[in-house]
């Protein structure tokens, strides 16, 4: 990290951050279904501010079936790749490697899942290279997938993809989640070992999706206590979000003393996503991420949820500004897609009344149709 006199933030200090991008990423990952055009809108709103300036534009590679597979299962992978080729909805295995619920088969899908676990392994290997200090794939983070199994609207566990590849040159790795839902899918992959650490912050309650993520869930076997799980409660806001995280990060840097860290920052924590869980803003989720890269380690920062899709591109827009020290304007600059209609970029946490949980529970439910009754 280099410092300057010219920084935006206290800090003074101008990170290199590569940023992974091209327009046929972008308009690959518009196609998923539960996030339409959400990849394209979060991008023009980081180009408005110019930010791109500001950082190394990476173009990603396109995983292949041998990359994949240092996680996810050959079966699984071939019947992705079978059943993407012609959109086949009706396969009587689909049902087997989680596909056709949560997760519909859409023609293309394996070259979606193959696009986003590229996208991570690129951005894993330009900290590997030494190229930049922080890597960004906001269209990343699906972190529910299982190694033979999609789940929760994630084909390929990206996140996973990504601590594997820095495995190869760190030694002790830990994941940090953020996203309103427990991150199941990279604790699953890690409980056996010493050598990652996850920690997850999440809404946990009877009947809220994965259902995973208590208190008490702390790894298995070599991985006993190298799993945190931090359950929260509706409602929370930013100054109390942040006394936990700070609390909980310290305490594992100590513990742990990480080489590289990857974050999963999904933004359905928002105050006013679909979810009305959590009543978080862009400023309290920057605050939580300025504080762990202040460490100064290798760091891969990646999306994940993100149900109000004005407002996760407001959200990964600010961060992307907050991690290159610069203070955005809250007048929204007229953009492809534009966001002028929607509320400035400094939007406050609005409150979080029974009235407004009831009137969104339908929303809730449409959206993220695995939570149970």
């Amino acid at each position: 990290m280099s410092c300057s006199g010219d920084s935006d933030d206290d800090s003074s200090c101008k990170r290199k951050v590569a940023y992974v991008y091209s327009p046929e990423y972008i308009q690959t990952c518009d196609s998923l279904s539960k996030v339409p055009n959400r990849a394209s809108m979060v991008h023009s709103l980081i180009e408005a501010y110019g930010l791109l300036k500001h950082m190394s534009v990476v173009k990603p590679q396109v995983a292949t079936i041998e990359d994949m597979a240092k996680f996810h299962t050959d079966s699984y992978l071939e019947h992705l790749h079978k059943i993407s080729q012609d959109g086949d909805n009706d396969d009587p295995q689909s049902g087997d490697y989680g596909l056709g619920y949560d997760c519909p088969v859409v023609e293309g899908i394996y070259d979606y899942a193959a696009a986003v676990g590229g996208a991570t392994l690129t951005a894993a290997q330009c900290l590997m290279d030494q190229k930049c200090e922080v890597s960004v794939n906001w269209a990343g983070g699906w972190h529910h997938a299982k190694k033979d199994e999609a789940s929760g609207f994630c084909y390929v566990n990206d996140a996973v993809l990504g601590i594997l590849k820095l495995r190869e040159k760190y030694e002790r790795v830990l994941y940090v989640d953020v996203d309103l839902h427990h991150g199941d899918g990279v604790e699953d992959a890690f409980s056996f070992t010493s050598k990652v650490m996850t920690i997850s912050f999440h809404k946990f309650s009877p009947g809220f999706f994965p259902g995973t993520g208590d208190l008490c869930d702390t790894g298995l076997g070599k991985g006993r206590w190298y799993a945190v799980n931090v359950p929260l409660e509706d409602g929370i806001k930013d100054d109390r979000y942040y006394q936990i995280f700070t609390s909980v990060m310290q305490e594992a840097r100590a513990q742990f003393n990480p080489e590289a860290m990857v974050m999963q920052l999904g933004a359905d924590t928002m105050a006013g996503d679909p979810m009305c869980s959590f009543n978080m803003t862009p400023v309290g989720v920057g605050k939580c991420l300025q504080h762990v890269l202040q460490w100064q380690l290798p760091t891969l920062l990646l999306g994940g949820g993100g149900y109000n899709l004005a407002n996760t591109a407001r959200c990964w827009t600010y961060l992307t500004a907050a991690v290159l020290g610069k203070t955005l304007s809250s007048e929204i600059p007229d953009h492809e897609g534009s966001l002028k209609a929607c509320v400035n970029i400094h939007y406050q946490s609005v409150s979080q009344s029974n009235s407004s949980k009831s009137k969104c529970s339908s929303k809730a439910a449409a959206i993220f149709k695995k939570e149970t009754e």
